[in-house]
């Protein structure tokens, strides 16, 4: 059985074109996306389904640009879970950011993705976050 990683994430047999139209155009929309409703005060799974409508937009783009199959559940699937992935990055970054930044009379960095509240660790020393 042969499986190519090129083949099994895009109709183009070229990871290139994944990379460039999936996750550089797609994925930076859905950054964007995820950066936007974090900012906006909205829930993380609005960007749910936002994604879907986004994803859309990047098969269309396989179609148009490269002539990839544009109703295909199985590569629409894997551009829904780029978007999906890199909206939630840019939307916790983002919210972490404001709870930072917002309220940082009460709120500090634990880390890249997370928050804590100031001077509040649970019983081994580890940070509780939000």
């Amino acid at each position: 059985m042969h499986v190519s990683i090129p083949e099994l994430v895009s109709d183009e047999s070229s990871l290139g074109v994944f990379l460039l139209v999936s996750v550089l155009m797609g994925g930076g929309a859905a950054w964007l996306a995820g950066r936007a409703l974090a900012a906006t005060w909205r829930p993380w799974w609005h960007l749910l389904l936002y994604m879907v409508i986004l994803s859309f937009a990047v098969r269309f783009l396989h179609h148009a640009l490269f002539d990839g199959k544009f109703l295909s559940l199985h590569y629409y699937l894997v551009d829904y879970l780029v978007c999906v992935g890199l909206g939630l990055i840019g939307f916790r970054l983002q919210r972490v950011t404001q709870m930072v930044s917002r309220y940082g009379w009460i709120n500090q960095r634990a880390g890249l993705f997370r928050w804590r509240r100031r001077g509040d660790t649970t019983a081994g020393g580890v940070p509780k976050s939000g």
